[in-house]
């Protein structure tokens, strides 16, 4: 950006913007990037972030496994992605594996410390952000969960939902960057949401806005986590369709979707999803299945919310074009068509990585704060 672009963005004096701008690049934090092209004028002078300054460590968690990676500020990764096998529910060790997780990915890539301004968190369940706790997993006692893992690294940490950190990516680099009114569905082991209402992240009175995935859908079905029955997370999530799926070849149906036990969820889970882009019928049969019961539950959302656009992020990214035609169908059915055409259904273009995305915007939208 030139230092009219900043001044008119942060609304401080141009003077006061090329006196920052002068001693950030004496930091090494900003370095020139030559003049913009002309447009009949004077051309600007360009500035941008230097890249290698400064780095984040950035965590994707859902229900069954952890991802971390380290990025520098332009959202490069400077290290491969890891991702680890950690599940949280009924785990007593979960926080105490993170912590490990976390210590050890900035050992084993010998990141300099000074230079890592943050660990971004993103995870499931009703976390508070301000206080650094997670009510659902990861239990830090009488501790926050912020300040467990800041005690080991020494480093700031930030955490938020998963769906938010979703939808943030989405408000920042995605789709909703040019539309103010977006639902960002994220289909993974679970079914989550962030709302994104008058181009803001809307989080609600108590921050727990967007439990889309425990709205009821039937009457019967199978039993949710959270004690209910019939809720959209189990009998549409990937997990719940993952575990039709090993029900269903036990039970003799045939498919290329062979050779997967209980005991590793997240194997069956993206198994199935590669087998059913290559066209298998039983895979393409249960998530085509889903998506109509999440087309349903999007029709009950339509009509609350009235979004232009919903975008479907996350894990289920990966078999997204089998899903629009059931997700259509459903909403043909069960929406007001007023509402219906109005309202856009994409598959995100940010795709997988929306949520290491999103825990690096958490990290630099509280850049000024510590734990």
């Amino acid at each position: 950006m030139s230092c009219a672009e900043l001044s008119l963005l942060i609304d401080k004096s141009i003077p006061l913007v090329t006196k920052s701008l002068n001693h950030l690049i004496e930091m090494g934090l900003v370095v020139e990037q030559g003049y913009a092209p002309s447009s009949g004028g004077r051309r600007p002078l360009m500035y941008a972030v230097k890249s290698d300054r400064l780095y984040i460590v950035t965590v994707a968690m859902d229900q069954l496994s952890t991802r971390i990676v380290t990025i520098d500020l332009l959202n490069n990764y400077i290290t491969p992605v890891e991702i680890i096998e950690l599940k949280l529910l009924n785990n007593p060790n979960s926080l105490n594996s993170l912590t490990s997780i976390i210590s050890e990915h900035i050992s084993k890539f010998n990141l300099d410390k000074e230079k890592l301004i943050g660990i971004g968190i993103g995870m499931p369940g009703f976390v508070n952000i301000n206080e650094g706790v997670n009510y659902t997993y990861l239990d830090a006692g009488d501790k926050s969960l912020t300040g467990r893992i800041f005690e080991a690294t020494g480093i700031p940490v930030f955490i938020d939902n998963d769906s938010s950190l979703i939808a943030l990516s989405e408000l920042k680099f995605g789709v909703a960057k040019s539309i103010k009114d977006v639902m960002v569905i994220n289909l993974s082991w679970g079914i989550g949401l962030g709302m994104i209402i008058n181009g803001q992240l809307f989080r609600g009175h108590s921050g727990f806005a967007g439990e889309f995935s425990h709205i009821p859908i039937t009457e019967e079905g199978a039993l949710c986590s959270c004690g209910k029955q019939g809720c959209l997370e189990a009998e549409a999530s990937l997990l719940a369709v993952a575990e039709k799926a090993l029900e269903g070849i036990k039970n003799g149906r045939i498919s290329s979707f062979q050779g997967f036990s209980e005991r590793s969820k997240v194997d069956a889970g993206d198994a199935l999803m590669d087998v059913a882009n290559r066209g298998d019928q039983f895979a393409v049969e249960l998530l085509s299945e889903a998506a109509y019961k999440i087309g349903r539950g999007l029709s009950i959302l339509i009509h609350i919310m009235n979004p232009k656009a919903i975008v479907i992020s996350g894990r289920g990214v990966k078999v997204g074009k089998l899903l629009l035609a059931p997700i259509q169908q459903a909403l043909n059915k069960y929406c007001i068509p007023r509402l219906a055409s109005e309202t856009e259904i994409i598959i995100s273009e940010i795709g997988f990585d929306a949520e290491l995305v999103g825990a690096a915007i958490l990290v630099m939208e509280n850049f000024h704060k510590e734990n």
